[in-house]
């Protein structure tokens, strides 16, 4: 039997199909249509008994390539793109659940997320419970008759809190509910969920599987059923990726494992003198022993990630302190990117929840998000000693 290849030769390698021009770099097809060679198979491609691209809402060659890419980076079967990471949440409740349905989310997830579940969905007759993150109990103890979806993002978002995605798989499976996962702080270089029961993994592709800052996607990674269904709502609601988008998110997969590996080693570097540092009350990073799902982040995880967020004493006036002390690192709330980025996530991306459901959720005033980047850690340490007052 052939060896299955590597996770850094997927990343290269999977999906490429050449045009008969034996292209080496990946085809980017800008067109928003294809030409049928009759009315015959127009008629067999509109309704599907013949396989090719129709139109490039919902079928585009170069998309088709980053389709496959995820899918076995991910080890699925399936993989359906989308316009940003939101849209990828969203095509995958509308798709799967209806009116009276209910979910159970984990209470750390992006704010964002919270708002499409607490606000949004709940207009259309789909409710969310919202659980303690790393309770396995509080989740089992939230099903109800009528659950259809657990989600959960590990690492949370911006505490990098570790989820037992087995446990929780478990959990959801015996209540007759499927389990999605956010895997954009990982991607699937640091962990593969599918792996570990989860049914779908959710990703913004607009963080790490770009790396750049470039360009906004999003995917959804299943089964073929399960993602068969997520491509029908696609089909006809429209929140779809570019082909544009997707060929620079294919040239951003080519350097994801070395990316992530370098980014990760600064991150626990930074972490370690973080942790160190007087005005820092607290580091949030699962590389750290200090973490309380240390040990769960290690067997579940490659490395601890290239997030670090940490607690500045003083509240928001000295967080914003560090921030706008910042000559280097880039205050802006995006994350994933070579450059490091620094957010206070109670006045960014958290900022539109509630002051109780982010007391709730653990995210303080003082609390900062580094999403670590290729920089030398001296170069960033340097740089947040200019706001916390020196060594």
């Amino acid at each position: 039997m052939t060896k299955p290849y590597d996770p850094a030769t997927l990343a290269v390698r999977a999906g490429q199909e050449r045009s008969q021009f034996g292209e080496h770099s990946e085809a980017l097809y800008l067109t928003s249509s294809f030409v049928f060679e009759s009315a015959a198979q127009a008629a067999a491609r509109f309704s599907g008994e013949e396989e090719g691209n129709v139109y490039a809402r919902f079928t585009n060659p170069t998309v088709t390539m980053l389709n496959q890419r995820l899918a076995a980076l991910e080890g699925a079967e399936g993989c359906v793109s989308t316009a940003s990471g939101m849209s990828a949440i969203l095509a995958t409740v509308m798709a799967l659940m209806k009116a009276g349905e209910h979910i159970v989310a984990s209470r750390s997830i992006f704010g964002a997320t919270q708002q499409l579940f607490g606000n949004i969905f709940s207009r259309f007759g789909i409710e969310t419970s919202f659980v303690e993150a790393t309770n396995i109990e509080a989740y089992r103890a939230a099903l109800k008759p009528n659950t259809r979806l657990v989600f959960v993002e590990t690492p949370s978002n911006p505490l990098t809190e570790v989820i037992d995605i087995a446990a929780v798989a478990e959990v959801a499976h015996a209540g007759g509910a499927l389990l999605a996962v956010d895997n954009c702080f990982c991607t699937p270089i640091l962990q593969r969920p599918l792996e570990m029961g989860a049914d779908l993994v959710i990703h913004s592709a607009t963080k790490y599987l770009d790396g750049q800052g470039r360009v906004l996607g999003g995917a959804v990674c299943g089964s073929k059923a399960l993602t068969e269904e997520v491509f029908k709502f696609l089909r006809t609601a429209g929140p779809t990726l570019s082909p544009f988008n997707a060929w620079v998110i294919l040239k951003g997969l080519e350097t994801l494992k070395i990316r992530m590996e370098a980014q990760s080693a600064n991150a626990l570097e930074l972490a370690r003198r973080l942790e160190a540092h007087p005005q820092v009350a607290r580091v949030f990073y699962p590389g750290l022993p200090s973490h309380p799902q240390h040990a769960l982040a290690m067997r579940q995880q490659k490395t601890g990630g290239a997030i670090v967020s940490f607690d500045v004493k003083g509240g928001r006036a000295e967080a914003w302190r560090v921030v706008d002390n910042c000559r280097l690192l880039s205050i802006t709330a995006n994350l994933g990117d070579t450059k490091t980025t620094i957010t206070h996530p109670a006045s960014t991306t958290h900022g539109r929840i509630s002051a109780e459901a982010r007391a709730a959720a653990g995210i303080s005033e003082g609390l900062l998000r580094i999403a670590v980047g290729l920089e030398s850690v001296a170069d960033i340490e340097a740089d947040l000693l200019r706001g916390l007052g020196g060594s």
